[in-house]
């Protein structure tokens, strides 16, 4: 109990949808990927119920733009151990998909290694290492949004972004300005939406009611060069929204929007 005192209220936040399925998941919990003079860096890899020894699914990284020295610190335990995590985890693992959450210290660089872990060792995860999406939010999209730029990323088949701080576009320096607030990684400051691999699906949920400042402004910005680049958005727009709706709006349309991410990751990787 004194450990849930010492937590942010955030962390112990569940995503406001069930799906079925989703208590029977199996987790693989802290698996090492990467081992350091200051410590094993580890990741919680979640599949779905009944998956075959032998299967190879496609997998979702939930990305963590912070560093978790300093997320602990602040929140009181690691980001892969709040519940944010944990039952988006089981909701993509119930929707037929792999779901893999990490410990950090170097947000872009352990990634980095994170990735290449798990598709030189995808026969024992049961990953199949040419299909992986990624999936992020708030100010870990920066750091989502650089693996999205590599053209040397061809497994990474789509990406879903939530509330999203982006790209600083035509001279705004918001992103760069709530990096330093917010002690995000920011990767792609001074790259533009040129930058993203142009075949590469998009998911993109706006909060229309987000309160972090500017940051609707930037997304907007992000999506009127990405739609005059063409680029493969689906975008939905939750006019009532704070940021985090995911976990704080129990509301049917919250909901709905959820279902839609989970509907688009098996529809962009498992065919």
């Amino acid at each position: 109990m004194s450990e849930q005192i010492q937590r942010h209220a955030m962390t112990m936040k569940k995503v406001v949808c069930q799906i079925p399925g989703m208590d029977a998941v199996k987790i693989q919990r802290d698996v090492e990927y990467h081992a350091t003079d200051a410590g094993a860096r580890t990741m919680d890899v979640y599949h779905p119920s009944g998956a075959p020894r032998d299967a190879r699914t496609p997998a979702v990284v939930i990305v963590e733009g912070y560093s978790d020295v300093g997320y602990e610190a602040f929140t009181g335990c690691k980001f892969k151990d709040t519940e944010f995590c944990i039952s988006w985890g089981r909701l993509m693992a119930a929707s037929g998909l792999v779901a893999i959450t990490y410990t950090n210290r170097e947000p872009a660089a352990d990634l980095q290694v994170l990735l290449r872990h798990v598709r030189r060792n995808a026969a024992s995860l049961g990953v199949d290492e040419h299909r992986i999406g990624v999936w992020a939010s708030s100010g870990n999209v920066p750091l989502a949004l650089s693996v999205l730029m590599e053209d040397d990323r061809d497994f990474v088949k789509c990406a879903v972004l939530c509330y999203p701080f982006t790209l600083d576009l035509e001279g705004s320096s918001a992103v760069a300005e709530a990096a330093g607030t917010w002690k995000f990684a920011n990767p792609v400051a001074g790259k533009s939406v040129a930058d993203l691999r142009p075949d590469l699906p998009l998911f993109v949920a706006r909060a229309g009611q987000d309160e972090f400042p500017h940051l609707n402004e930037t997304l907007d910005r992000f999506l009127a060069h990405a739609l005059a680049r063409n680029l493969p958005i689906t975008f939905v727009n939750h006019p009532t929204a704070p940021h985090a709706f995911d976990l704080v709006d129990d509301t049917e349309t919250s909901r709905e929007i959820v279902r839609q991410i989970l509907a688009f990751l098996r529809f962009q990787l498992v065919r």
